[in-house]
């Protein structure tokens, strides 16, 4: 039994998901697909377009076998602690074979090139790193130009640490050779669009097309032409129901979670330093919406990104503390299961025998399989459910409620 890992968002799920799905078996020989997916809040720090159960009924119907919930803490982390997590939850799982990417560039040894001499750090690299972030580049920008100076072979590529699939990829080959893990990492160079092409004129098109079409106006064809015909018939009967959800949808909650937190100030929280924690504080007055306020917090050195994802944690309460707590003592603890095939149970047979750490199909029995340190993490992830919720409710407040936490059934196809 061959099984293969993709680590995913699916905001929202559309052709070019259900391509990477259908690729990755193929490429690999694989019978079984596990995905690790993010929750309700997603990486670029802000909430998903739909909720978790809506999104993993969708990749179920197009080839996924096995949806896995990637903890909060690291689903709004940076591209590095967001793949350390997902590739160790899929490490642990016991059996998966290989991890396969979507990558502008379709060459992994390049990418496991750039991730040897970003995880092994020379001396020449730390220097020039610290060189460019004195001189107030960005992270990323400091990086590129340290790498020119510390491994000039890898000069002719530069560019591949410029589009975010390959530097997203980068960070999940660094995250399997720190590991030493014996997942074989593979790519499939990105087809259609790029990832910040808003055009839906490609019949691959890219998610943030999607959400755009989405924010300004109803359904056109040119959206549902994007979609599987399976996503769409699971999707479209909760279309303004309980979806579409939006950055600023979060305003208000994240406003009065700022004026709460303020007196302290905000330092105990990943990423934000004495100087953005001030800079919050002092800017709070003019606190309009959760965008506005973004970018009025970035500059030079801190990207949009960056800034909403620290928003992020604040509001979900994410603190240094917890998440140094997590990544010293796991930094995986548990398999939470938001759904799967019916056709995969020898699969989750074999997790069962196999994984070095528990598969979650229902939170009652967390309590009994989880250390303390483990139901912390838990607790962050079930907070976050409960926030993205509420946002749910207020924006679509003649929708049904929704069913407790505890008692949410995930789904289960039939296939």
């Amino acid at each position: 039994m061959k099984t293969v890992g993709i680590i995913s968002e699916y905001n929202p799920f559309h052709n070019g998901h259900a391509y990477h799905i259908r690729k990755a078996k193929e490429l690999t020989g694989a019978d079984f697909c596990v995905a690790v997916m993010s929750g309700d809040f997603v990486q670029r720090g802000t909430p998903a377009l739909m909720d978790k159960y809506l999104r993993t009924a969708c990749a179920l119907a197009n080839g996924v076998d096995l949806v896995l919930e990637l903890p909060a803490c690291y689903a709004v982390s940076s591209a590095e602690y967001f793949a350390d997590g997902a590739v160790t939850l899929l490490e642990r799982l016991g059996v998966v074979d290989a991890l396969c990417f979507g990558s502008e560039s379709g060459d992994v040894d390049v990418l496991m090139q750039f991730a040897e001499e970003l995880l092994n750090e020379s001396p020449a690299f730390k220097r020039e790193l610290n060189h460019q972030l004195r001189l107030g580049y960005s992270y990323p920008q400091a990086r590129n130009f340290a790498l020119e100076t510390s491994a000039p072979h890898l000069t002719a590529y530069i560019d591949v640490l410029t589009t975010p699939n390959n530097i997203l990829g980068i960070e999940y080959c660094k995250a399997i050779l720190a590991r030493e893990s014996k997942i074989t990492p593979c790519t499939i160079k990105r087809a259609g669009a790029s990832y910040h092409d808003n055009s839906l004129e490609s019949n691959l098109c890219s998610a943030q097309a999607i959400r755009e079409s989405l924010r300004h106006s109803k359904v056109p064809q040119s959206v549902v032409r994007q979609v599987p015909a399976a996503a769409r018939e699971i999707a479209e009967p909760a279309y303004l129901k309980t979806y579409p959800i939006f950055a600023d949808d979060i305003s208000q909650l994240v406003h009065y979670s700022l004026l709460s937190k303020e007196a302290a100030g905000f330092t105990d929280y990943p990423d934000i330093d004495k100087e953005l924690s001030d800079r919050i504080r002092n800017q709070l007055p003019k606190y309009h919406d959760f965008n506005s306020f973004c970018e009025l917090l970035k500059s030079k050195n801190r990207t949009y990104v960056r800034i909403s994802r620290s928003l992020i944690h604040i509001l979900l309460d994410i603190r240094k503390k917890d998440f140094d707590r997590c990544r010293k003592e796991g930094p995986v603890f548990y398999a939470r299961m938001l759904g799967f095939r019916e056709s995969a149970a020898p699969l989750l047979s074999a997790i069962k025998e196999k994984a070095q750490i528990p598969l979650l199909s229902k939170l009652a029995d967390a309590e009994k399989q989880l250390a303390p340190a483990a139901l912390s993490m838990l607790e962050k992830d079930i907070y976050a459910s409960h926030v993205y919720q509420s946002i749910v409710r207020h924006r679509f407040p003649d929708t049904d409620p929704f069913p407790d936490i505890c008692e949410q059934k995930m789904p289960i196809i039939k296939m």
